[in-house]
């Protein structure tokens, strides 16, 4: 019974005597006198528990930490049942308070609740000062370590974690999965989120299959950890470029785990947090909606990048690396005729890409790098710039009426002079001077409307590959027209 307990919680022999103690409504007392025999683990995990209960104290409702869990939507169900605390804003608090329970200087350090000061050998103090304070478990339910917020707006480091200790091993330790692995197993999947916030509002929500990193990438370990519970993982991290390279690694080690990985489409600047407080319907059906991560970041791509040419490169720096790290053959397959259609490529072109580079069992640090940048100007911004320069310069002159006309018959759109630059303006009087004739940015304009009909064009055939990649008829009908139409106008303006 205790073997089979340790295998598929992922704990050791006392860890799975108090699962059964708990599950039999049996209470396991522990005698402080034995303290000198037992072990040094226990040592430790009594001494985190201690920290535990001291931060638990101090967590009142007119406690600065407490509003501040209250004004992130916390409720005071959530507040207690996670056992949330608070350290203050002294430097000796905690240390003091273990020390008279009968701790050594040698045990706290080793359990990563206080530190050495720098440059003062002998002199110590808490680890954690003015912070809401969030304990993180093992699977047996046992604290070992912390998360705190900082409640300073000075301080640096927004959330500290505990360091590696004998007790917390980061890239082996997922925070939540204590309370989630029963959820895991009944409902087919895990989700994963970045922090602790975002975690506590999804278990509110009724997400209660929620996991969290805590400061760390998500790891081979993690994915085997998860893999006691369920084969299947939605990934629900930030919508910005830390959060996408985020999902990007998490999802390489998890594939390579052998587990279904799934991600969540969160709106742009939004957190899972943000989101349920907002609207939790909203967020269970992004949860409903989730993609293969494949699929997830190929719609991504196709998005954000209409030049065709950088979206080949984008998909093969960050697409096939997930491809290649499917383990199924018959996975893998499919996924390279998802990208190949969203692509606009062949199959065996996709295939000769991924036999170029051989695969591996990635690295933690190995997700590429998914960037939310702005795109570098396109010829046409930067004709259009010019043309408005030329308006701004010569205003009433019968060149400024021809261009403002032109430009809207090009673009079917008013013509504006904002946001027009210094350097247009005189680049613009070097180039026309001071009296220039109506017909003087004829050439520009002629290069304005090849360059507005050949983004309008690389716009459309973008489309007509989404449309191609969803499948959907009406939208693959629609686009195919456009192509055709702005094709022709392309050749006609060129030739």
């Amino acid at each position: 019974m205790f073997t089979f307990i340790e295998k598929i919680e992922g704990v050791d022999f006392k860890g799975a005597l108090a699962l059964l103690a708990e599950k039999a409504g049996v209470e396991i007392v522990y005698d402080p006198k034995a303290r000198e025999t037992s072990s040094r683990l226990e040592h430790l995990r009594e001494a985190a528990a201690r920290a535990e209960a001291f931060y638990t104290e101090r967590l009142t409702p007119d406690s600065e930490a407490y509003r501040y869990a209250r004004s992130r939507g916390l409720t005071p169900e959530t507040i207690k049942s996670w056992r949330l605390g608070a350290a203050e804003d002294a430097w000796r608090l905690l240390l003091e308070h273990l020390t008279t329970q009968g701790f050594v200087l040698e045990e706290l350090l080793a359990a990563g609740l206080i530190k050495e000061a720098d440059g003062k050998p002998g002199t110590y103090y808490d680890r954690f000062r003015h912070r809401l304070m969030f304990p993180i478990r093992d699977t047996a339910g046992r604290t070992v370590a912390f998360t705190g917020r900082t409640l300073g707006a000075s301080d640096e480091a927004k959330y500290l974690n505990s360091p590696e200790t004998e007790l917390y091993h980061k890239s082996q330790i997922l925070f939540g999965l204590d309370r989630a692995k029963e959820a895991i197993r009944t409902r087919g999947f895990a989700l994963l989120v970045e922090g602790q916030t975002d975690l506590l509002h999804a278990h509110q929500a009724g997400f209660t299959n929620t996991v969290a990193l805590s400061g760390t990438a998500f790891t081979g370990e993690h994915a085997r950890l998860l893999k006691r519970s369920s084969e299947n993982l939605m990934l629900a991290l930030d919508a910005d470029s830390a959060g996408l390279t985020a999902t990007n690694t998490s999802a390489l080690a998890a594939l390579a785990a052998g587990m279904q990985v799934k991600a969540v489409r969160l709106p742009l600047g939004k957190d899972p947090a943000d989101v349920i407080q907002q609207d939790p319907k909203a967020f269970a059906e992004s949860v409903r909606t989730a993609l293969p991560v494949v699929d997830f970041f190929l719609h991504i791509l196709v998005e954000r990048e209409h030049d065709a040419h950088r979206l080949v490169l984008a998909a093969e720096r960050i697409v096939l690396p997930l491809i290649r790290a499917v383990e199924s053959p018959m996975e893998r397959e499919h996924f390279i005729e998802r990208a190949a259609r969203a692509l606009g490529l062949s199959n065996e072109a996709v295939r000769a890409s991924l036999r170029e580079a051989p695969r591996e069992a990635p690295r933690e640090d190995a997700g590429a790098p998914v960037e939310i940048v702005p795109p570098p100007r396109s010829h046409k911004q930067m004709r259009a710039e010019m043309l408005s320069a030329v308006v701004a310069t010569y205003p009433t002159t019968p060149l400024a009426k021809r261009v403002a006309k032109e430009y809207s018959r090009i673009t079917e759109a008013p013509h504006a002079t904002e946001g027009v630059t210094d350097a247009a303006l005189f680049k613009v009087e070097e180039v026309f001077g001071e009296n220039p004739s109506e017909d003087a940015a004829d050439e520009l304009l002629h290069a304005f409307e090849v360059a507005h009909v050949r983004e309008a064009y690389q716009e459309a055939v973008t489309t007509l590959r989404r449309s191609e990649h969803a499948g959907n008829a009406t939208l693959m009908q629609q686009a195919h027209e456009k192509v055709a139409e702005l094709s022709k106008r392309l050749a006609a303006l060129t030739k």
